[in-house]
């Protein structure tokens, strides 16, 4: 092991443990070809989190390197390192259960896999206290994991509020643990469907081009150079051509935030009716036309390995339906 002593800019582990720091705890173990890399950099290109943000958590005593609290991002990471984070919970959010209907496709006492429609938020934060999904699944599920924290129970991966789609969600810490490495390790099966602008003019295509923070929009996802972004390979395939549509299903590898909207629009092929990648919206569908159809993974218990599909909503069937009419 390829380890270096620790040095001056580590403190001791008293604040980590604090009973009043609650949050989100993960942990990663550094393999060989992340060895010698900036902790920041390190922890960026293996959580969904931006620099800046992994910043704010060393700045708080939120990173430990085995046991020792990590204070500068100047910090490397080798071999065999374990690295701990934890994500505080935000302030001021009261997650409450919500009598809300929810499309249960699957249920058994590890976990739950929705079909979430859309207009719903996965979990609380700023601007969506109520109506979300981790509402409704605190009302009709008996227990979730705790691993995601106060606001985020049982909530191992998301989609965006105006996407359509499968989720699965863990009731038990054991599942939680087993869901979020399959997803790490980009062998959960996640496929999507999607109207975009123009013809695409190949049969399939691979999108591999690193996602991060828009410098320009902080609001905004873009594809940006390899050291200021996270790693993003989209697959995707052309179901039909329509005049000035393109209907296509979309392979996830990686899972950035906005991955395959970002990755469109980065091509010339922006979602139809998405709010922030393209202004175009003749279709008035009031949110983008993405659908996650297809979620498949292995049963954390059991072994089993489960392939789920479900049907497009009505709005885009209809918004289908309607730009085939037009091409007749």
């Amino acid at each position: 092991m390829n380890q270096k002593p620790l040095d001056d800019n580590l403190d001791s582990l008293d604040n980590f443990d604090d009973e009043a720091a609650q949050g989100q705890v993960v942990t990663f173990s550094v393999q060989q070809k992340q060895s010698g890399m900036r902790i920041d950099k390190y922890l960026a290109d293996v959580s969904d989190l931006s620099r800046t943000y992994v910043q704010t958590l060393l700045d708080q005593g939120h990173i430990m390197i085995g046991t020792i609290l990590v204070r500068h991002s100047s910090k490397k990471v080798y071999e065999n390192d374990v690295v701990t984070l934890r994500i505080p919970e935000p302030f001021g959010i009261d997650v409450t259960p919500e009598d809300i209907e929810l499309d249960i496709v699957f249920e058994d006492e590890d976990l739950v896999v929705v079909n979430k429609p859309r207009g719903m938020v996965v979990h609380p934060g700023a601007g969506h206290s109520k109506g979300t999904l981790v509402s409704a699944l605190l009302f009709h599920v008996n227990n979730l994991s705790g691993i995601g924290g106060a606001v985020r129970p049982g909530i191992v991966h998301r989609i965006d509020k105006d996407t359509s789609g499968l989720l699965v969600v863990a009731k038990t810490d054991l599942a939680h643990h087993s869901l979020a490495l399959q997803l790490r390790d980009h062998s959960v099966v996640r496929v999507y469907e999607a109207l975009v602008h123009g013809q695409i003019n190949h049969a399939t295509g691979v999108i591999e081009a690193p996602i991060g923070r828009d410098t320009k929009k902080r609001q905004q996802m873009a594809v940006v150079p390899d050291d200021m972004g996270k790693d993003a390979i989209t697959h995707f395939k052309v179901l039909q051509r329509f005049t000035s549509y393109t209907q296509v299903e979309l392979r996830l590898e990686t899972g950035r935030t906005h991955q395959i909207r970002v990755h469109m629009a980065y091509i010339g092929h922006p979602v139809a009716g998405d709010p922030v990648y393209t202004k175009q919206d003749p279709l008035h569908l009031a949110g983008q036309f993405l659908h996650a159809k297809t979620l498949g993974f292995v049963h954390p218990r059991t072994e089993e390995s489960l392939l789920f599909q479900a049907p497009m909503p009505s709005v885009l069937q209809k918004a289908l339906d309607e730009v085939r009419r037009t091409d007749d």
